[in-house]
């Protein structure tokens, strides 16, 4: 695969000077791993399944087991791929960073996996399992073949720690990430398809306070009129590059 053109230097002198950089990441960035999307991922026994009608809470009331043994199958192929590139050069700009805020909409882990340290989890992470009825991170439970399993505190079903369709992202996550874009001094978007509210709505407050703002696509979205630099192709091409050409040697 061919390397990116140069950069332009006033991107680069924008990274340097940088006090904070914040990072949003969508699919895109996992898809170069092999995480398959939603709709990718429905091949098989589940291809018979609309994902939009799995991953809610309406559906879990109805069949609980179902969307669980989805969510199971889905961790499994998680677990079967590694941070690409594009993940790596991530961990390494923030070595380089005073202040840098990771925000990903991806629930695989793979930036943690990279080594990332500062990361936001908007849409939760499909590693963590929660109480459906206390909304708390469960650790442990007793085993026994029922699926799902119940929460050893109060007896509730167990359910992935993921925001479904729905739901409200949580409130934590989302302040810290709409703080950190507000603060930015440069904002990255990568991978991401602009459409999913209300992430889509981050690039656009980081420019409305100032921040130089960059995105890292291989097709336009909503968000390319709005950058100050559109950086098109693979980031697992374009982030090693732009890390290089940005903190050398």
């Amino acid at each position: 695969m061919s390397s990116p053109a140069p950069f332009p230097p006033a991107l680069l002198d924008s990274l340097r000077r940088a006090v904070r950089v914040v990072v949003l990441t969508g699919a895109g960035i996992s898809a170069e791993s092999g995480v398959p999307t939603f709709r990718q991922a429905q091949t098989g026994l589940w291809a018979q399944y609309d994902p939009q009608e799995l991953a809610t809470p309406a559906a879990f009331r109805r069949q609980p087991q179902l969307v669980w043994d989805w969510y199971a199958w889905r961790r499994e192929l998680v677990a079967g791929v590694s941070p690409n590139p594009g993940h790596i050069a991530l961990a390494s700009m923030e070595a380089h960073v005073p202040a840098f805020t990771l925000i990903t909409q991806n629930v695989d882990s793979l930036h943690q996996r990279a080594g990332s340290r500062h990361v936001i989890e908007l849409h939760g992470n499909i590693a963590r399992v929660k109480c459906s009825r206390e909304e708390r991170v469960v650790e442990t439970w007793p085993a026994t073949d029922e699926r799902p399993p119940r929460c050893p505190d109060c007896g509730a079903f167990l359910r992935p720690d993921v925001v479904w369709f729905g739901e409200a992202l949580p409130d934590a996550a989302l302040d810290a990430a709409s703080e950190a874009a507000q603060r930015a001094d440069v904002f990255l978007t990568i991978g991401t398809s602009g459409l999913v509210q209300p992430a889509a709505s981050l690039p656009l407050l980081a420019a409305d306070n100032g921040a130089v703002t960059v995105e890292i696509n291989i097709e336009d979205t909503p968000f390319s009129p709005w950058m100050n630099y559109t950086l098109r192709g693979p980031s697992g091409v374009i982030l090693p590059a732009l890390v290089a050409s940005t903190w050398p040697g």
